[in-house]
């Protein structure tokens, strides 16, 4: 493995594998000081522009303030980085002029590499790079997982394999609630997945704190940390923190499952399956919430980035 600079980032080589890493992710890594990994996704897939742009630079921020390095993840022009610019995140950010980043998971690196395009990594792809950098703590909005009906469908996301077999801990609000959620946790459970609940015994379910499933309870960041660097002396992989959405964004979750019943119906009625069943569920969820999912989203999602920035500390030493 060579490091060399270009353009203000280092320049991993794996093989004939190039991974830019900014120079100030670079630096922190380097000097054992606090990084926290985020995807790119929720960029181009999420918000409609400029709210996505909006909540990209507050969620750096939020890792800012809480003492560490924020490395917003993503493939641009073929280049898998660590750390995207501010450039590159705006444009991640628009559909105008050119196309909409394509929605990578692992399976789709090696493709969208090869073939020059922009590529915003999911949870699965964001964590492939972030444990190729050496960065140890990745901030999300929720994992996927089982999907309901998956007995006929078999539909499972690939996010769950990753965390069986990448070295990350995510930082998350559980499992998107739009999925089989007993489920989901089976599966982590037989990948030797531990599942921490942020200063809670009970699984969040995304948009709500609460879901009647239990999570192991971490009571503060330095305990996370002791649990991490437990595991993997073990010889784990990937490890989960779920952290329960702020108190007064979260929906209730009687309210929510009504929703999610609702889209469901909706997306069977118009035939949607496979990629798109996702982010068709959850623009449906928003419409049935009147915008209060939306809000909650985000809402968590800045809260997982100020935790997993006091983790990430915790497990660097500086706390």
């Amino acid at each position: 493995m060579t490091v060399i600079s270009a353009r203000g980032c280092g320049i991993m080589a794996f093989m004939d594998l190039s991974l830019a890493i900014a120079s100030e992710v670079q630096a922190a890594l380097d000097a054992g000081r606090p990084v926290v990994a985020l995807e790119s996704t929720v960029i181009s897939h999420g918000l409609p522009y400029p709210h996505n742009l909006e909540l990209a630079r507050a969620m750096e921020q939020d890792v800012r303030h809480g003492g560490a390095v924020p490395a917003t993840v993503g493939v641009v022009a073929g280049v898998p980085t660590v750390g995207m610019d501010a450039a590159a995140i705006e444009r991640f950010a628009q559909t105008d002029p050119q196309p909409r980043p394509s929605k990578v998971s692992r399976r789709d690196l090696g493709y969208v590499i090869a073939s020059g395009g922009d590529g915003a990594t999911t949870v699965a792809a964001t964590m492939v790079l972030a444990h190729l950098a050496g960065v140890q703590v990745f901030a999300t909005g929720g994992i996927g997982g089982v999907h309901r009906g998956a007995r006929e469908s078999w539909d499972v996301s690939a996010d769950l394999m990753e965390l069986t077999r990448t070295p990350v801990l995510v930082v998350c609000a559980g499992a998107k609630a739009i999925l089989d959620l007993p489920a989901t946790l089976e599966y982590l459970e037989t990948g030797g997945v531990p599942v921490l609940g942020w200063q809670t015994d009970e699984f969040p379910a995304f948009y709500s704190a609460a879901s009647g499933l239990p999570a192991a309870l971490a009571p503060d960041a330095s305990f996370v940390a002791r649990v991490w660097r437990t595991h993997r002396a073990l010889g784990g992989a990937g490890m989960l923190l779920a952290v329960p959405p702020p108190a007064e964004y979260a929906l209730d979750r009687t309210v929510a499952e009504a929703a999610i019943e609702c889209a469901l119906r909706r997306a069977t009625e118009e035939g949607v399956h496979g990629p798109a069943v996702t982010p068709f569920l959850l623009a449906a969820l928003a419409r049935e919430t009147g915008g209060e999912s939306v809000r909650a989203n985000v809402a968590l999602l800045r809260r997982n980035a100020q935790v997993a920035a006091q983790v990430a500390a915790a497990i660097a030493g500086v706390v």
